[in-house]
Parts: structure tokens; C-alpha cells; sequence
């Protein structure tokens, strides 16, 4: 007879009076026999042609390693952006069908787009735990809404919510690498070095992850584990340690012509295309090398060593997990994949940029003054991203890039390594798939079928198919026959070898669309279109998408632009929905998307206990490259507005006495988008300037108080801790609606430039 405990505990023992009547059992160990360990490496932005393997002349000898042991995939596809190919990777479904149409911060008011995952849609990491595996999550996380990424939560899409036992990354989706805004499984800390002391982030995200490993396997050696590691490389910001910069100096110098060429036909003498791939035509507003400017040229190649240093940095450090894998015997017996989660990015604009976030505010880069800190490039100076010609060169043969639904977007390379089960090792695989097939293939291979039920919530079908057939088969057919792509109305779809796109361009109809069709199996890079030919094919394909489209939850098409979605939810209980915000320092960092918004002017009020030659930062927020930072330095107080290292400093002139103080910022737009700037002492004027650009959104870098984690400008060393005591930080927004129209106007217009 089996014994139900109060609580329901099958017990197949016997219970008796006393322990010398009873009977004890155990339940079976929840350990899974013979089971291989899981690493999944998620690179960004990083193109078809950038790995050494895949095409490129960047160094990345530990990847091209892996490739040359395991298998190389040329027919990987992803949703051409991050958050939803992440979404598809952990669940085995469609981004639309889970809730992350676009990245996680936004959320949409529809189905399609919650900047999390339903729970209908359990992730890898939640299966593998509850099937004996130990869980891990380093790096880049951006599955969660960001306004969501604060001390106060909630914590339900958090990695530790979302199946992984421990975590140790950035929640956001990029982060300073040298100044890193880190978590640590539920809480904010602080960067364990600093920059002069030669720290970078994917060392520490690698660092953390061989830790975790290294004690699970010291302590229970049966149990295997899956650890999902995400670099912040290559998303911008492209920096890295200055010996990696020096090293490419001077090799970009050819131009992205040669280097598109060179990178061509190094895939085919790989195998990677076939022999008669053409390569495709420049992307709008990508210039021929030669009719660049001298200094055109120069801020353009000195971007690409950037880019190039900070993959090969990372391909360092993803050799030093292989060593210590192989250290511990761990290798053979590990599923290892490495993926990037969509094309080179478009974010760089046609020359490419200091700081990226002059293109989500619509603003050119100035050439002179870029040049002019060309050594900045790669460093804590600069938050850099390539530009388009460079761009469209990683995505080599491909055209467009991050963000459409052309091949230069959704074709991404994917390396698997497991020697033990693969056929033979270096060889290349031609099967369609994409990041829905990534989570069924590891289930297949570890030997577990999808659930029903997970954590009581029944779970939708999964989309994805598995790979295995392919890893020891190289004519295995694929197992699917139909895959739609969408991302902020750009469209396709792919079916029996087949593909039809569209380019859309926002604020135009979507019926206005011009449908492309190409034929995959014959046109590797999506170059002869067959649309006139074959208008019949091309109607069934437009249909087909309709009917995917529907099947999957991407209805309605959403083409609005950064301009309108890059805001917090503003559902009562989240950080930003309000516009009267009370702080009470200390309290743990605040991200960028619960940040009160700064583009329409604002007053800051700081109360303040002021000790005797008290400096320190009040407010922090952003970073070196741009941001705005209240603070006292020789009793003095300072508020500095950083647009791009162009600075607008007001300082008080008299010293701030000791003892209870009210201070003031009031940040009041007026024409443009120019702001006034006053700075009061107990509502005494003590100092006011004039901001020439207020920007609409100032930093991916989030918000400090009574610290500066991350310097806003040379004239503190961070943190900078104020040794006072802040009673209490108010900030007003100005009334007016959230963002000036003509702000958004010159947003949407840079977006729509693509």
C-alpha cells in the first residue's frame, strides 16, 4: 500500500508507531544518467561573415577550434534582432506566439509584444532544472521588462524566475563594458574592478561562469549542467583592452569593397557558399571605399579595429572556458553551441558613430571633432558602433542588416561541438533552421520530451524541429518546410527552399510593400529576384505569410518607431509611471528604463545633510560619453550636462556651508532642443547655464544616488561616494507630454533613413 503524506508525498516505505516499526524510502534521484552538459555562447550583432571560420580575416582562433571539432550550420536564421532570437532560443517557438515581437523594452499594449515570455511558453533552463540539471546564466540577460530590471521588481521574468539556479550578468540590452551596470542572481552590485586595474566585462561574465561550474562539479560531480553564457560583444559599445586595439591598426585600411571581396571568396574555398554566390550590391547610402573622404576613411576603419578587437577579445575569452572545460574533463562530454542572434547592426548610421546613442536621438556625427579623437575609439571615451559599409561587410554576401528581414538580418552563424555525436568533425551543414530548432535539438539530444505541464501552466506546441538528424547526416532533409520573419513590418518567409521579403519603410502602408522572391536553394544571397518572373509563386507566398502571420500571433503589424516605443511600461506600479518621483538613498542602482525620463526638462530637489568638506556625487546619471551628474567637489557645488563630451557645467561660486541644505536643478526646454539650466542653494540662484542639445534619450547607463558608478565627466574618479547624508531625492517632470514633437519627428526620420 502506498502512504500519501498531509501533504500529498507518495511514500512507498512503511510508517509504523515507532522508527524500529517503519520502513525509510527515498524517491529515485532526480539525477539524469549519461547526460551531456549544455553551453549555449550568444554572441550580438555579430554577422555571417564575422567569425574566422565563417569568412572573415578577424582573429577568432577558439571559435574557428570549435568549428574545425564540430559542425558549422550556413543556413541559421534568427528574427534579426536580439530579445525575440533570444526568446526563440530558450522556448522553441515563434517570438510573437511568446510576447517578445521586438526587444524587452517595450511592450506594446498586445499580445504579440510584453517584453516577456507567457508562461505557456516554459524556457530551456526551467525544463533542464526540472529534468536534474544545474542551471546557469552569465552575460547579457533582455528577456525581461526593463522597467521591471529594478530593486523593487518584480522578479518574475528575472533568470532566477525564469529556470536558473544562479545568474551573474546585465540585465539590459548593452552595457558599458568597462563600467558594467551588474546583477548578481536577484540584486544589483557593483563591478568587482575598475578599468585602470584592467578589468572588462566579458573576462568577469567568463570568470563567474567557470566559478559556478567549477563548484558544481566539485560537489555533486553527477549532476550535469547547463550554462547559457551571453557576451555583451559585439553590440555596441565595441571596446575592449588597448593591446587588442593596437593589434589591428592599419588593417582595415582597404576599405569594406576589399574586405567584402577578400571575405567571399574565402567562403566559398570553405564551403561556407556555394561557388556561385554573388555578392550583393551596397546597401542605400553604403558609399564605394574610394569616394569616401581621407577622413571619412580614417574614422570609418578605426571604428572596425574597434569592432574587430572586441570580437577577438571575446574569442579569448571563450577559449578560456574551453580550456577549463578541458581542464576538468569536462569537454567531450559537452553540447556546446555558438550562435549570434542576429546580423552586423545598421545602429552605426551611414559613417558610423562615437556614441551610439547619437543615432536613437537623429544626430549625425560631427567628422572633425570625431577625428579629432580617433584614440578614443575602443576605449571608456567612446560608446562606438561601425557604420553601414562596415556593416554590410560583416553580413558578407548578405544584404541589409540587423533589425530587417532580408539575409543580412535573419542569416547568423551557428557553430555545434560535441565530437562524440557529431559525424565527421569540420564539416559543413546546408539545413534550413532557425532559433526556434535550438531548445527541441538539446532536448532531443539529452533525451527529454518537450512537457505538458510546467509549474502547472499547460505549455503551447513547440515551433522548432530537432537538429539532431543533421549533426551525423549531411543530406538529412529538413524536417520543417515554412518559417516566417517579421520585425517592425519588415516581412518574409521561407518555404521549400523558397523566400519572399519585404523591406518596409515605416509610416508607409503595408499593402504598398514591394514584395521580393528569391530562390534560396539556387541564390544564396538574395540577389536575383524572380518577383516579375514568377508573380503566381510570389501571391502564394504573400498568402502564406498571411496565414503564418495569423497562426502565430504577429497581428497587428506594428511599424512604429523608437520614437514611440522606447519608453518604460507605464502600467501603474512600474518605476516611470508617474511624473513626480521620490527617492530615499541609499537604494541599489537604477536602470536606464526606470529612470525618470529626461527629455522634456525637469527639477531635481536634493535634501541634504552637508558635512564639513563633504564631496561627493549626488545624482549620477549615464556615463563618460553622456549623461548629466549633480555633485560637490571642493565644497562647491557642480551640475554637469554631458551631450557627447560636449559639456555644460554650471558650478556654484561660494562653498556649501555645513548643516541642512535644499538643492536645486530645474532643467527648463525652450526652443529646439535647448534647455535653460539653474542651480539653487536653499532656492537662493547660485548658478544657470544653457544646455544646446537636450537629448531625448541621454544613456543606456541608468541612475545613481549619493555614488557615480559609472563618471559623467574627468573631474571625480568614480565612485565618488558622498560622505553626507541625502534624505531624500524629489524629481518633477515639466508638463507637456512625454516627448516634444519635434524631438520625436527628428527620431523618426532618422529611423526611416534606413
Amino acid at each position: 500500500m502506498v502512504y500519501k503524506s498531509p501533504s500529498g508525498e507518495e511514500f512507498h516505505g512503511k510508517i509504523g508507531r515507532t522508527v524500529s516499526e517503519s520502513t525509510p524510502w527515498w524517491p529515485e534521484s532526480r539525477l539524469p544518467k549519461a547526460a551531456p552538459n549544455v553551453v549555449v555562447i550568444v554572441l550580438d550583432d555579430t554577422g555571417f561573415a564575422h567569425f574566422g571560420c565563417y569568412g572573415s580575416t578577424i582573429e577568432t582562433p577558439n571559435v574557428n577550434d570549435l568549428a574545425a571539432k564540430g559542425l558549422r550550420f550556413t543556413s541559421f536564421h534568427t528574427t534579426s534582432i536580439c530579445s525575440p532570437s533570444r526568446a526563440c532560443l530558450m522556448t522553441g517557438r515563434n517570438h510573437h506566439a511568446v510576447g517578445m515581437r521586438s526587444i524587452s523594452n517595450f511592450d506594446t499594449g498586445y499580445p504579440n509584444m510584453r517584453g516577456a515570455i507567457t508562461r505557456s511558453a516554459a524556457t530551456l533552463a526551467e525544463i533542464l532544472r526540472d529534468n536534474g540539471y544545474a542551471t546557469f546564466a552569465a552575460g547579457k540577460w533582455h528577456l525581461a521588462p526593463m522597467a521591471e530590471c529594478t530593486a523593487a521588481g518584480p522578479y518574475h521574468n528575472w533568470p532566477l524566475q525564469r529556470g536558473f539556479d544562479r545568474y551573474y550578468g546585465f540585465l539590459q540590452g548593452e552595457t558599458d563594458q568597462f563600467h558594467p551596470e551588474l546583477t548578481s542572481d536577484n540584486h544589483f552590485i557593483d563591478p568587482p574592478g575598475r578599468y585602470a586595474d584592467g578589468y572588462h566585462v566579458s573576462e568577469d561574465i567568463v570568470d563567474r561562469s567557470i566559478r559556478m561550474i567549477r563548484d558544481s562539479k566539485s560537489l555533486v560531480p553527477e549532476r550535469p549542467f547547463f550554462l547559457y553564457l551571453a557576451f555583451g560583444a559585439t553590440h555596441s559599445p565595441h571596446q575592449s583592452p588597448r593591446q587588442y586595439l593596437e593589434k589591428y591598426r592599419g588593417r582595415f585600411d582597404a576599405g569594406w569593397d576589399a574586405a567584402r571581396e577578400e571575405w567571399l571568396a574565402r567562403q566559398k574555398r570553405m564551403g561556407i557558399v556555394p561557388a556561385n554566390t554573388l555578392l550583393a550590391p551596397h546597401n542605400p547610402g553604403v558609399k564605394p571605399w574610394k569616394e569616401l573622404s581621407h577622413k571619412e576613411r580614417m574614422f570609418a576603419a578605426r571604428l572596425q579595429e574597434a569592432f574587430a578587437a572586441m570580437l577577438d577579445h571575446t574569442d579569448e575569452q571563450i577559449g578560456r572556458l574551453i580550456r577549463f572545460l578541458t581542464e576538468l574533463e569536462l569537454l567531450d562530454d559537452t553540447l556546446l553551441i555558438v550562435i549570434s542572434d542576429n546580423g552586423a547592426s545598421q545602429e552605426g548610421g551611414a559613417s558610423g558613430v562615437l556614441d551610439e546613442m547619437r543615432y536613437f536621438n537623429g544626430m549625425r556625427e560631427d567628422l572633425d571633432a570625431a577625428v579629432a579623437r580617433l584614440d578614443d575609439i575602443g576605449g571608456p571615451n567612446s560608446h562606438s558602433n561601425i557604420p553601414w559599409g562596415w556593416a554590410q561587410a560583416g553580413n558578407t554576401p548578405l544584404k541589409w542588416y540587423k533589425q530587417n528581414t532580408h539575409g543580412g538580418g535573419v542569416r547568423d552563424p551557428l557553430i555545434v561541438h560535441w565530437p562524440a555525436r557529431l559525424g565527421a568533425p569540420g564539416q559543413v551543414r546546408h539545413q534550413f533552421c532557425h532559433a526556434i530548432d535550438l531548445a527541441p535539438t538539446v532536448m532531443d539530444l539529452v533525451g527529454i520530451k518537450p512537457p505538458e505541464v510546467v509549474a502547472g501552466v499547460p505549455q503551447m506546441p513547440i515551433h522548432g524541429v530537432s537538429l539532431a538528424p543533421a549533426l551525423t547526416d549531411p543530406n538529412a532533409p529538413t524536417s520543417r518546410d515554412t518559417q516566417y520573419f517579421e520585425q517592425g513590418g519588415h516581412r518574409g518567409i521561407w518555404h521549400k527552399g523558397w523566400k519572399a521579403v519585404t523591406h518596409h519603410k515605416s509610416g508607409v502602408p503595408f499593402d504598398d510593400d514591394q514584395w521580393e522572391l528569391y530562390h534560396l536553394d539556387e541564390d544564396f544571397s538574395e540577389c536575383i529576384d524572380l518577383a516579375k518572373d514568377q508573380p503566381a509563386r510570389l501571391k502564394e507566398m504573400i498568402d502564406l505569410w498571411w496565414s503564418e502571420a495569423e497562426r502565430h500571433g504577429v497581428l497587428p503589424l506594428d511599424d512604429r518607431t523608437v520614437s514611440l516605443l522606447f519608453r518604460a511600461a507605464m502600467r501603474p506600479g512600474l518605476p516611470t509611471a508617474r511624473e513626480h518621483f521620490v527617492f530615499y538613498p541609499p537604494i541599489s542602482h537604477i536602470v536606464a528604463d526606470a529612470c525618470p525620463p529626461a527629455a522634456r526638462g525637469w527639477t531635481m530637489t536634493v535634501d541634504v545633510d552637508h558635512p564639513r568638506d563633504g564631496d561627493g556625487a549626488l545624482v549620477s546619471r549615464g556615463s563618460i560619453n553622456s549623461g548629466f551628474v549633480l555633485y560637490i567637489k571642493q565644497s562647491r557645488l557642480h551640475f554637469d550636462y554631458n551631450c557627447f563630451h560636449d559639456h555644460t557645467l554650471v558650478a556654484a561660486t561660494a562653498p556649501l556651508t555645513a548643516g541642512r541644505h535644499k538643492l536645486e536643478v530645474r532643467v527648463m526646454r525652450v526652443e529646439q532642443k535647448s534647455a535653460e539650466v539653474r542651480v539653487l542653494v536653499d532656492d537662493d540662484l547660485v548658478g544657470e547655464g544653457r544646455i544646446p542639445d537636450l537629448l531625448r534619450i541621454l544613456s543606456s547607463t541608468g541612475m545613481d544616488l549619493g555614488r557615480s558608478l559609472s563618471p559623467v565627466n574627468g573631474d571625480y574618479d568614480a565612485p565618488f561616494v558622498y560622505p553626507g547624508r541625502i534624505h531624500k531625492v524629489v524629481v518633477d517632470l515639466a508638463s507637456g507630454g512625454p516627448y516634444p514633437r519635434e524631438v520625436a519627428a527628428q527620431s523618426r526620420a532618422a529611423m526611416t533613413r534606413q
